[in-house]
């Protein structure tokens, strides 16, 4: 199973939109996961165009998309299981935290600071934050992230330019 992640698109604004690079992974994979801050709903209809969406809201989403979507969700992908939230908190004990927030999950993605990362504990739990395709704040390149989802969860970081 292939997943294509993104987070903190910030859209509608001005003539900001998805990389294309960014929409051909979409289009491409088994699933899309958003991890918070649409912003409209307009964005996850858009999304929804290009194939299976899994989303979550964040905190500066409007009112229709917090009511269109919750705060967290678990999902099956392929033999693992994935949380999707849009704030992780604190990065001091983030991965711990994670992991005891979400005892059935193999990994957690999640957004909000625009920041890529990737952390895995001693017993392979891991944590991704797939950057921003589309505001990149403080980092040098806009991302997003992929997964290869079978009896393990591969993540990448994938850098868009």
């Amino acid at each position: 199973m292939k997943i294509a992640i993104i987070s903190d698109t910030h859209l509608p604004r001005g003539t900001r939109r998805l990389p294309g690079a960014c929409v051909e992974r979409l289009r491409a994979a088994d699933l899309i996961i958003h991890a918070g801050d649409l912003v409209g709903l307009v964005v996850l209809q858009e999304l929804e165009l290009l194939g299976r969406v899994v989303a979550v809201h964040g905190n500066v989403d409007d009112a229709t998309v917090r009511a269109a979507l919750p705060e967290t969700v678990l999902v099956r992908a392929g033999e693992r299981r994935l949380a999707v939230i849009h704030d992780a908190g604190p990065a001091t004990g983030r991965l711990a935290r994670m992991r005891t927030r979400f005892p059935d999950a193999d990994a957690v993605v999640f957004g909000h600071s625009h920041i890529p990362l990737h952390e895995r504990d001693a017993d392979g739990f891991q944590i991704f934050n797939p950057g921003s395709p589309t505001d990149r704040r403080r980092q040098p390149r806009h991302t997003m992230g992929a997964c290869d989802a079978g009896d393990r969860l591969d993540f990448t970081l994938v850098e868009l330019g």
